[in-house]
């Protein structure tokens, strides 16, 4: 905190001495700490904010944008019902959403922004790299925090109470692939490339501890960046180790071009990768050569969840663009939080964050409850594959919380 926001703080309480006890200076501290833990509200004390941010911008704008619609859908249904009953009295809701351009300082300078507004909760980050750094500022503000699709297993390792996700882990998920690969596509050799984010090098971790776990060897482990789109150097020496399979850690913007340039070069290896190639955009960026590729996802598919085929319907007719990923998971993390304030009685994070550790719900995904550590109690993983340009199951693995 600044020397300034002291000052201003200070200011306000001798300004406002009618409004409650006056405290000494030595106490000013307390007092903001005390004011930071208070959710944000109207004039009228009926609209209290939730927070949400995501990469707004960037090649991670298209799963950064269809995470703030699931959020948005879901306080608009709320405020659209006269608002949610907390303490007797209907509540209406406030979005603040703001763009953390997938990058972990961005993120813990939106995460602090968003303390200093007082917000009540949040949901969000969408990468696990922008989860993490904004998790502590949470954290140490009280403020509950809930991802949507950060899969890192360091997210919820940290040891902070409020912190949750509404998404399987990236061991649970790396282990599903990892199996997969081995015994389901006789992957006896596996060449790994990672994109060095907490998200992508984490899940290909995970997945090289499971094929190995399962009888397979490594041939090659290969990193780039997130931002890299040219992967010939690497795939040519990937293919000099001849791979049964090629396993790659991150996103469909670099899957894509990558899947197509195996392709170009020869490579005849099987490629995989996670939930972050499962989508849309990948197909339309790797066209013809998408087919054949296999991911994971998190969850079953969207058209097999329990809301599933109504939450797409009403998803489209609002936005008029199809759900990309995460959106559904969003939509979830903010009725679940909204349902902690009800049975609470308050939208005061230290009073309604107990309730999140006590949750059941039953939502779009799925039931939601939350392991000790702040994980989803048995999510499940599917397994997908191109075929005709298409995403289509080949397999929903029940998952364990990590």
């Amino acid at each position: 905190m600044t020397i300034a926001r002291y000052s201003l703080i200070a200011a306000a309480i001798l300004t406002l001495g009618a409004c409650g006890k006056q405290e000494a200076p030595k106490d000013v501290a307390s007092q903001a700490a005390a004011e930071t833990a208070q959710p944000a509200a109207s004039s009228s004390g009926d609209t209290v904010k939730i927070a949400h941010s995501a990469p707004l911008t960037g090649n991670n704008a298209h799963f950064g944008k269809d995470n703030e619609n699931g959020t948005r859908m879901a306080i608009d249904e709320v405020n659209a019902e006269g608002g949610a009953d907390i303490g007797g009295k209907k509540v209406k809701f406030e979005l603040v959403s703001e763009d953390d351009q997938a990058d972990p300082k961005t993120a813990t300078t939106v995460a602090q922004r968003f303390v200093d507004m007082k917000v009540a909760g949040i949901i969000g980050h969408m990468n696990s790299g922008t989860s993490i750094p904004a998790s502590k500022i949470y954290a140490d503000a009280g403020i509950p925090q809930i991802s949507p699709s950060a899969t890192a297993v360091a997210y919820t390792a940290q040891g902070f109470k409020s912190t949750f996700r509404v998404m399987s882990n990236d061991a649970q998920q790396g282990k599903v692939l990892g199996d997969f690969a081995v015994k389901k596509l006789a992957a006896k050799k596996v060449a790994i490339i990672d994109d060095r984010t907490a998200y992508g090098q984490g899940l290909a971790d995970e997945f090289e501890k499971a094929a190995k776990a399962a009888g397979a060897e490594v041939v090659k482990r290969e990193f780039t960046t997130n931002q890299e789109t040219d992967f010939n150097a690497i795939l040519t020496s990937i293919k000099g180790a001849k791979p049964d399979l090629v396993f790659y850690g991150g996103m469909d913007a670099q899957a894509a071009p990558l899947k197509k340039q195996a392709k170009k070069l020869g490579i005849v290896a099987k490629i995989m990768g996670g939930d972050g190639t499962q989508t849309p955009e990948f197909i339309k960026l790797a066209g013809a050569d998408s087919e054949g590729m296999v991911s994971s996802s998190p969850g079953q598919s969207k058209e097999s969840m329990p809301g599933g085929a109504e939450f797409l319907t009403k998803f489209k007719t609002k936005f008029g663009v199809d759900v990309n990923l995460y959106a559904p998971y969003n939509y979830d993390a903010t009725k679940v939080m909204i349902e902690a304030m009800k049975k609470a009685g308050s939208v005061d994070p230290a009073k309604y964050l107990p309730e999140l550790h006590k949750i059941e719900y039953k939502g779009v995904t799925g039931v939601i409850s939350f392991d000790e550590k702040g994980d989803i109690k048995n999510g499940p993983i599917t397994v997908y594959q191109v075929k005709g340009g298409k995403w289509e199951v080949i397999e929903v693995v029940a998952g364990e919380a990590k």
